[in-house]
């Protein structure tokens, strides 16, 4: 079970939708399934942590990365499992439109690396065809937060990530990217949590962070 550039790359034009955890590229990615899909899991554990040491200029992130005085380790334990994922995304972001797009798949989650970390791995059916993805989440025991790395199966290029924390049993991690060339924040938000489901949403924001454009939803509920 899009997800909240961090430093992504622009997002592309939203006729085709297809894309889950976090956020912006998802059209782009949209073009068919790819063989190499099954590569995934192996360029997100090589690459995310040369990523994740690249300099941010992003007042949201730099907000995020405030060290945090809680450990939040197991925060995204709740995540482990196979999940049926309900999704729908805003075909055009801060257009004024309303269109929205509906697709649905399934997410499993399982730990890596001793539980330091969880590999998700999606696979969507939508208006424009099959689509697979995979997230990495790592935790940063110095900061005390939580990164979410995303890789599309569509060209298997490793965007950078959405950083934050929870509090109150919501996480919020975010990111900054550019969206039809202007530069927007991007916020993706863990909610609802309880043991058999939980939402995971992406926002824009086109100022600074004063107001919020949800674009991305997923309703996940668990199969095991």
């Amino acid at each position: 079970m899009k997800t909240i550039e961090l430093h992504p790359a622009g997002v592309a034009d939203n006729s085709q939708i297809g894309v889950y955890t976090n956020k912006k590229s998802f059209a782009k990615h949209f073009k068919g399934r790819l063989a190499s899909s099954t590569l995934l899991p192996l360029i997100l554990l090589m690459s995310c942590l040369a990523l994740l040491l690249r300099p941010t200029h992003c007042s949201a992130q730099q907000t995020a990365t405030t060290l945090v005085s809680r450990d939040g380790s197991h925060d995204f334990d709740f995540n482990i499992g196979t999940w049926k994922t309900n999704i729908k995304r805003l075909k055009n972001p801060l257009s004024g439109t309303t269109e929205w797009i509906n697709m649905e798949g399934t997410v499993t989650v399982r730990k890596v690396w001793g539980g330091k970390a969880s590999l998700e791995e999606i696979e969507v059916n939508s208006p424009g065809g099959h689509w697979e993805g995979a997230t990495l989440f790592l935790y940063n025991p110095t900061s005390r937060q939580w990164s979410q790395n995303f890789v599309s199966a569509g060209d298997n290029i490793l965007e950078s990530p959405t950083i934050g924390s929870f509090k109150n049993n919501v996480g919020e991690l975010y990111a900054q990217e550019t969206h039809k060339g202007r530069r927007v924040l991007v916020k993706g938000t863990w909610s609802h949590i309880v043991a058999d489901s939980h939402q995971y949403e992406e926002a824009y924001s086109a100022d600074g962070g004063k107001t919020w454009e949800t674009y991305f939803s997923a309703s996940l509920t668990r199969i095991k």
